[in-house]
């Protein structure tokens, strides 16, 4: 069977806060023109707003230029910030500190970004985009040229074995003139398209964070809409990054949640294990007796900022969001920037189609971004995150000298590095005793796949790649006692006995495609590809 291809004057990969920004944009700028523009957006979710997970607190400055209507509009924007509190823990104690300017939340929203997704993909097809969840793009398409011309969906109903099944349907070619990839962190084709063009040959390492959510309903009389909590210090120790949030929304739930910086050296830190820990803190657990967990998700955050930042443009293409690594860690926010680059990217692919450059680099995209508030955003926090390789106590002074002093003007830059080549060996390492989970208050990863509502068509190849399958049991296991047993906020793999011998187990079932695998195994042997359409968590509330 031929794969079928249809034609557009732009593609976007990714139905997120960015990709919706690019495509509402563009069919903004052509409706005012009274010009024609086929703008479509494909996502690897069930539905929009499926594989969308953050904290969140949204931040509506992009939103204010996009749809400055949005309240009449009916955006799920209806629960306001009102109080920030900044703790550093101790084992039992916690200490109020200053909250840092970046983290203060004026004006800013207690949301779930699913729901904010779903609205955006509303105003966008009202406006003329098409939008078609369920549509997993797996490889770049490129033309005589080398151009991007496009990009190919998945086949459907191919077997374990790699044979077709009945239910076989080849992908769908979908090309374009200009293609927006905005898969956002570690996006699969975003890979491939640094590697083609070496779009990271003048930038530092991207490093990452991974972010561990649960969503709980808790007893009204505790429930405060609006009130948001960080915290630092206690469970992690001073060489490692990471904390915690705690936001109060509507309808009595709470968002809590855990990031630990995938930079981390030991290798039997377990970041799902260490979220698990945070909860049972006396400051922290009082609140969530009498509550429910009604969710789980994880998802790995480009935490790299500025200095991390790839070329953003090739031949027939363009990377925003959180593909690029938009994220302002410091504020803990990446929606703004993200709907901001996507925003930046449609005014300037706009202007390059109507001018017929068809799939010329679109070099106005990145010039006008320099000129845009995100730049000068990310620019000013660029040190505080690096600044954590000399430890938290070091980071905390430094980020109060750059941030209050400096004005995040330092005539200097640091440096990131890459998180793989991070881990100590285990020899050399101390070995963490987690706390079995008591179902009430902490869990297993297993109970918590179950309510992400994480579900994976059986009979299809793993969409996890093993470069070299010796590489777990022969390198990783003796070096790192396997790191992937514990990285994996999802119980992904396992290192079991078989006949006597370790045997390396994927069980790509349970995967909820935070990318984490891809990001942290020490020798970059595991590849995450998409799987079948529409596979994955269901992300309904996150």
């Amino acid at each position: 069977m031929e794969r079928e291809s249809m034609e557009f004057d732009v593609v976007i990969v990714g139905a997120g806060p960015a990709g919706l920004s690019t495509a509402i944009r563009l069919k903004q700028r052509a409706n005012e023109a009274g010009s024609e523009l086929s703008v479509c957006v494909i996502e690897k979710g069930s539905e929009v707003g499926a594989h969308l997970l953050s904290g969140a607190v949204f931040e509506p400055r992009a939103l204010n230029e996009l749809i400055p209507d949005w309240k009449e509009k009916g955006a799920p924007l209806t629960v306001e910030a009102k109080s920030d509190k900044f703790l550093f823990l101790t084992k039992t104690k916690a200490f109020r500190l200053p909250t840092p300017p970046q983290m203060h939340n004026k004006g800013n929203y207690v949301i779930s970004l699913g729901e904010l997704g779903r609205w955006l993909a509303e105003q966008a097809e009202a406006i003329g985009v098409e939008i078609y969840p369920g549509f997993a793009a797996a490889e770049v398409l490129y033309d005589d040229e080398g151009r991007v011309m496009g990009v190919a969906t998945g086949d459907m109903g191919i077997g374990k074995d790699g044979e077709q099944t009945a239910n076989y349907t080849p992908g769908v070619e979908l090309h374009a003139k200009q293609t927006v990839f905005s898969e956002g962190c570690r996006g699969s084709l975003t890979k491939t398209l640094f590697e083609k063009f070496d779009l990271r040959k003048d930038c530092d390492p991207q490093t990452y964070s991974l972010g561990i959510k649960e969503i709980w309903e808790i007893d009204p009389a505790k429930h405060s809409p609006g009130t948001i909590l960080h915290t630092t210090g206690w469970p992690m120790d001073n060489e490692t990054y990471g904390g915690s949030w705690l936001y109060h929304f509507k309808d009595n739930l709470v968002s809590v949640g855990f990031v630990v910086g995938l930079d981390y050296k030991n290798p039997y830190l377990s970041p799902f294990e260490e979220m698990q820990r945070f909860k049972t803190h006396p400051a922290i657990a009082p609140l969530f007796e009498g509550a429910r967990r009604v969710s789980y998700g994880a998802r790995a955050l480009s935490a790299g900022g500025y200095q991390s930042i790839p070329k953003l443009t090739m031949p027939g293409g363009v990377l925003v969001g959180d593909s690029a690594g938009f994220l302002n860690v410091p504020k803990i926010k990446g929606n703004h920037t993200a709907m901001k680059s996507g925003m930046v990217a449609g005014d300037a692919l706009f202007e390059h189609l109507a001018a017929n450059k068809g799939r010329d680099e679109c070099t106005a995209y990145p010039e006008a971004l320099k000129q845009s508030w995100l730049w000068d955003e990310l620019y000013k926090v660029r040190n505080i995150k690096p600044s954590f390789h000399w430890g938290f106590i070091a980071a905390f002074f430094y980020s109060a000298l750059d941030t209050i002093i400096l004005r995040g003007r330092a005539p200097w830059t640091l440096k990131n590095h890459a998180d793989h080549k991070q881990l100590r060996e285990a020899s050399v390492s101390k070995k963490i005793d987690y706390p079995k989970p008591d179902g009430v208050l902490t869990f297993d990863r297993l109970s918590s796949v179950f309510i992400s509502d994480t579900n994976h068509e059986e009979n299809q190849p793993a969409h996890l790649k093993l470069k070299d399958p010796s590489v777990p049991i022969a390198h990783n296991l003796p070096l790192y006692d396997e790191p992937a047993q514990r990285y994996c906020p999802a119980a992904v793999y396992e290192v079991v006995e078989e006949n006597g011998e370790p045997t390396f187990r994927i069980n790509a079932q349970n995967c909820v495609h935070c990318k984490t695998c891809d990001i942290k195994d020490p020798t970059q042997n595991i590849n995450w590809v998409v799987p079948e359409g529409g596979g994955g968590p269901n992300y309904a509330m996150m």
